[in-house]
């Protein structure tokens, strides 16, 4: 998300953006008082069917902060926990200094990233969240990771300092001020102790840690800024100028971290790749007249000058907003305003880009998700910085959505466009944002955050024909005025779906079974168990040998009848009886059946799936 200075938007203003570059053609590609202490009520009943309701439910629901209307197909609201009284404005739901943001997780804690701050919650019982600490020190964005008993914090806002404390920083150049990373130690989590702030140049927007496999002794963290490039007088080689003027110029880079885990205390940035040099400006598509004349008042109101501004822009990409990282195939992504951009991370201190792919509808590359075996990936578009109504009836489907590429060779080819198929209203700030895979084996499942657009669960397992399977939105903040409000990520994590919203504090929701998502399916993804996760450090999914796996495969070849329907139907009773015997017996069937199953996936429609099947019916044998 942008940074914006103001945090109610009339709706005269509400379609502002900030375009910080674009694309090239869409197909081409490139080498707690005043606050409940429950839920909400819901006055829409939460549905789950195989055809989506007709008409969608997310249209016409009531608006309120605590009392807003609520739509869920397919999916179903545990619990919603307010913010504790130290990150929510219980008179102005557009205090943007209080706004949530993203989310980590370790062992039962859900940590939730705050512009003030960060807030721990015990989610052992997820109906009924606990606050376990909380830690005011002003950020802005906050973004958050953990590893092991470290915690790390991006923190970019200029009026941010060291000590944490709220006095801000009013110097042009100060020692005081914290632009960066802050790391802290939570070994106990109910009393972090912060250890370092380690100074970048741009200060951090976001930022990805990477766990390398080789290097048990460090973590690294990619960093992305997206303030202005500071004063050298305040941090010495920092340069705001142009390559021809400076080779080493800030602009065009990350900065990559290393930090000690014996002497985390000790982390200091070990490169400044640029990334992005040498790339040729992107093209993007216009604004609306009316969202044009907005966007520059917007920037007006932000001192920035709005000719200036795209004359910087003509450079070419400055600046990524958020990188993923795959370690398991040696990848990465940038999100990287006017492209997309792929990057070998085999030398973690080293990454350097080795593909880039463009798009003429992409404004605002935002974030980046792989599919698990790393064929596909998938960016999205924060056209509008979060902050600007982009689902519009009026606002083009291939505008502030996701598009889709294969990806082989390092070649990214585009296929399609996702955007939730149903219009919000003006007064909703809606755009594509953060997601997480679903670990349904054989399938290409993503959980994502809309904001006010609420969540979406959609598959991409073919990537020409993407389908909502599932969502879950709430009305508007307000009738009448736009508040920045919403889901900012939606992420899976052990068997449910967190998100953070914006204002109304954490949501804990879980899927249902339908004809686009079995039981068996549902059940077989909750055997993926993790300790911690950070969705921007991708984890590969794995499932252990599971008679559930098997029937997950089963009911993915019915649905898209790989298999013929008897066929089916014979593998499930040999199915069943195997796992009723035992010892030789069980291991006898199962091995005749993996035999068969080899059999017939060469005359299957879905020979990939009837394969993984025979696996899984094979290393079951083993067991």
């Amino acid at each position: 998300m942008m940074n914006p200075r103001a945090v109610r938007i009339p709706l005269l203003v509400a379609a502002i953006s900030i375009v910080a570059g674009g694309c090239a053609s869409k197909s081409a590609t490139v080498s707690s008082a005043a606050v409940p202490t429950a839920s909400p009520s819901a006055p829409n009943a939460s549905v789950a069917s195989a055809a989506a309701p007709n008409p969608d439910r997310r249209i016409g629901l009531k608006a309120g902060w605590w009392d807003a209307g609520q739509a869920t197909w397919n999916m179903a609201l545990v619990s919603t926990t307010p913010p504790s009284d130290n990150f929510v404005n219980k008179s102005d739901p557009g205090d943007q200094r209080v706004w949530n943001s993203d989310l980590a997780f370790t062992g039962n804690y859900v940590i939730q990233g705050n512009f003030a701050g960060y807030q721990v919650w015990d989610v052992a019982n997820p109906k009924s969240p606990k606050l376990k600490t909380w830690y005011l020190c002003i950020g802005s964005q906050s973004d958050v990771s953990v590893v092991g008993h470290l915690l790390f914090e991006s923190t970019e806002a200029t009026n941010a300092r060291v000590d944490c404390s709220p006095a801000g920083v009013t110097d042009t150049v100060s020692a005081d001020r914290a632009r960066g990373i802050r790391i802290y130690d939570i070994t106990d989590i109910a009393h972090p102790k912060r250890l370092a702030t380690v100074q970048t140049c741009r200060g951090s927007h976001t930022h990805t840690v990477l766990v390398d496999p080789k290097d048990k002794a460090n973590v690294y963290v990619y960093v992305s800024g997206s303030a202005p490039v500071r004063s050298a007088n305040e941090l010495p080689g920092c340069f705001d100028t142009a390559p021809s003027d400076n080779p080493n110029t800030s602009r065009f880079r990350i900065e990559v971290i290393q930090v000690p885990l014996d002497h985390p205390e000790q982390a200091r940035v070990v490169n400044r790749p640029a990334i992005l040099a040498d790339l040729a400006p992107s093209l993007g598509h216009g604004e609306m007249p009316a969202d044009s004349a907005a966007q520059a008042e917007r920037m007006k109101a932000m001192g920035i000058n709005p000719a200036t501004f795209r004359q910087a822009a003509n450079t070419g990409p400055i600046q990524c907003h958020d990188i993923t990282l795959y370690p398991a195939i040696g990848l990465g992504g940038g999100a990287c305003r006017g492209y997309g951009v792929l990057l070998d991370i085999s030398d973690p201190k080293n990454p350097h880009r080795v593909g880039v792919a463009s798009d003429t509808n992409f404004v605002g590359w935002h974030s980046v998700t792989f599919n698990n075996d790393g064929s596909k990936i998938l960016f999205t578009d924060e056209w509008g910085g979060g902050t600007s109504p982009r689902c519009r009836s009026t606002d083009k489907m291939e505008w502030g959505a996701d598009a889709i590429f294969s990806l082989q060779n390092n070649q990214m080819t585009f296929h399609s466009y996702y955007k939730i198929p149903v219009a919000q209203l003006p007064v909703e700030n809606c755009v594509a944002h953060n997601g997480s895979l679903i670990p349904v084996p054989g399938r290409d499942i993503m959980v994502q955050g809309w904001y006010q657009g609420g969540i979406s669960v959609f598959d991409f397992t073919d990537p020409g024909k993407v389908k909502e399977i599932a969502y879950f939105d709430r009305g508007p903040m307000d009738a009448n005025t736009m508040y920045v409000s919403g889901s900012w990520s939606a992420y899976w994590y052990n068997g449910l779906i967190y998100s953070s919203e914006i204002t109304r504090g954490l949501d804990i929701l879980e899927l249902k079974p339908s004809a686009w998502l079995t039981q068996n399916e549902l059940d077989a993804a909750k055997l993926v168990h993790l300790n911690e996760l950070n969705v921007q450090d991708q984890p590969k999914l794995e499932w252990p040998a599971a008679f559930v796996v098997a029937r997950a495969y089963l009911d993915q070849l019915a649905r898209d009848q790989g298999l013929a329907a008897d066929r089916i139907a014979t593998v499930r009773d040999a199915l069943g009886r195997a796992e009723h015997a035992s010892g030789d017996a069980r291991r006898t069937a199962l091995t005749q059946l993996a035999t068969q199953l080899d059999s017939d996936a060469s005359s299957s429609s879905d020979q990939k799936r009837v394969r993984a099947l025979a696996s899984v019916v094979r290393e079951l044998a083993k067991g």
